[in-house]
């Protein structure tokens, strides 16, 4: 996956790495592209093209688990008292790489609501069905 931006930063071995794993990567995004101090991303080796919705259930699970352990050290030595984990697959998701990838964002105090990442507006789109219903296992 030569066009795939994360594929090709682990296959050149050239990113700003907090941890490299069998099945899931982590690292620093460009500084000008971080959301606060400790921004971390966290991907799977394995090339993901729909993100969550097409990824092996073992790598997501090594994804996760990677992303949690990050978390847990903003927390003990970064000092944030907590941490979004933001995410966006598929097409219609506004994402930026075609890559499963989760952003871990610590957050300081005094970061206030504003500076959350979060979609700004609520969808239109109304389902056929009983959303509950349709999503139930």
């Amino acid at each position: 996956m030569d066009a795939c931006v994360f594929c090709g930063l682990i296959s050149a071995d050239s990113a700003r790495w907090i941890a490299k794993e069998t099945a899931a990567v982590a690292f620093l995004p460009l500084p000008r592209e971080e959301l606060a101090p400790g921004h971390t991303l966290v991907v799977p080796r394995r090339h993901t093209a729909a993100g969550v919705l097409d990824v092996q259930a073992a790598d997501l699970a090594q994804v996760i688990d990677l992303a949690q352990r990050i978390a847990q050290k903003m927390v003990e030595r970064l000092g944030a008292t907590g941490v979004c984990l933001l995410n966006a697959s598929g097409p219609g998701s506004g994402r930026s790489v075609d890559h499963l990838h989760f952003h871990v964002v610590p957050r300081y105090p005094g970061d206030g609501d504003d500076s959350l990442p979060w979609p700004s507006g609520r969808s239109v789109h109304r389902p056929a069905g009983d959303v509950q219903r349709l999503l139930s296992t």
